[in-house]
């Protein structure tokens, strides 16, 4: 998964398109939550999360770190059949880990 943003525009950029991704996943579950039978609320929590994250990208206070992002813990218990968008996830936590691929 090696790929990481080249600027932070394309970093903001891609928190943006998981959000999106992640509020359309949300409301087809939610509306076909009667032919689906499995726990949706981590969906909540992840996007809550990376509204943080996206937040402090446009308030100044983002920092790149060593670590993995907290929304991890909640990835790396998922496929991409869960979460169709998951190799922007990995993208995004690459990208904060190891900087702008410049």
């Amino acid at each position: 998964m090696g790929e990481r943003a080249r600027s932070a525009e394309e970093y903001a950029g891609l928190v943006d398109q998981v959000i999106f991704d992640i509020q359309e996943l949300r409301a087809s579950t939610d509306y076909d939550m009667e032919a689906i039978d499995v726990d949706t609320a981590y969906l909540g929590l992840l996007l809550e999360e990376l509204r943080e994250l996206r937040a402090s990208m446009a308030d100044g206070s983002y920092l790149f770190g060593r670590n993995d992002l907290e929304f991890m813990r909640i990835v790396k218990r998922h496929n991409e059949r869960d979460l169709p968008f998951i190799k922007l996830l990995y993208q995004i936590n690459e990208t904060h880990k190891q900087g702008l691929d410049i």
